[in-house]
């Protein structure tokens, strides 16, 4: 998916702008996502493709909504950050290149053992039809 920073621009917000199309990060405890509860989808805030299941959401005390594995393996890519000092995996979404946040291998050793670490600006939530 291919749009000018233009499009980009008047599609989104200041903020998810900043955090999707120029790599930044919310304020940890502000998003939105960071408490929801509700069965559904979270879905790229830019193209909408389907990114992650409430199934495998959990509260990590981060301070950003966590997940121990994406919807698919295709879902999301995956890309080395040497930025801030720090060794790091950013992800993206697979299909726009919206920037995500990053996976860590802290998370629950019960399932995965990785921590999709994400902002809540740079997803969309669909609560499951009854």
């Amino acid at each position: 998916m291919k749009k000018t920073e233009q499009q980009w621009r008047e599609q989104l917000s200041d903020e998810e702008y900043h955090v999707c199309r120029e790599q930044g990060t919310e304020a940890p405890y502000s998003g939105t996502l960071l408490h929801n509860k509700n069965s559904g989808v979270y879905h790229c805030t830019c193209c909408r493709a389907p990114l992650f299941v409430s199934d495998n959401k959990y509260d990590s005390g981060c301070g950003w909504p966590s997940f121990d594995k994406a919807i698919d393996d295709q879902a999301i890519r995956y890309i080395k950050d040497m930025s801030h000092g720090m060794i790091r995996t950013e992800i993206r979404c697979a299909k726009c290149d919206s920037h995500l946040g990053h996976v860590f291998e802290d998370g629950p050793q019960d399932t995965t053992g990785q921590r999709f670490c994400v902002n809540s600006v740079s997803l969309k939530f669909d609560t499951k039809e009854q």
